[in-house]
């Protein structure tokens, strides 16, 4: 069960995303019907070269491969001093 102090934030959240919304309206009643309407969406596709595409994706590819290997091994490090740890812990209950 949610908790009352949720609830209220949640009410509050609410409450603010409605003002919000009124004041989009008033604004929207000042632009005549039919005018050109923009929203903010991020991220935001950009039109781009495909050769300059081309050229970046084993770029990027590359990358994230790399950091895949880093972080592989971070967590075999981790998992190492946990099992590290864990093999302490049993000596010390013997």
């Amino acid at each position: 069960m949610a908790s009352s102090t949720a609830i209220r934030e949640l009410e509050h959240d609410f409450e603010n995303k409605a003002n919000d919304l009124s004041k989009l309206q008033k604004e929207l009643d000042l632009v005549n019907e039919g005018a050109n309407v923009y929203k903010l969406n991020v991220p935001v596709l950009v039109k781009q070269d495909w050769a300059e595409a081309d050229a970046n994706v084993p770029k990027r590819i590359d990358s994230i491969s790399l950091e895949l290997k880093r972080l592989d091994v971070t967590v075999q490090d981790l998992e190492a001093k946990q099992n590290s740890k864990n093999d302490e812990d049993v000596l010390v209950y013997y």
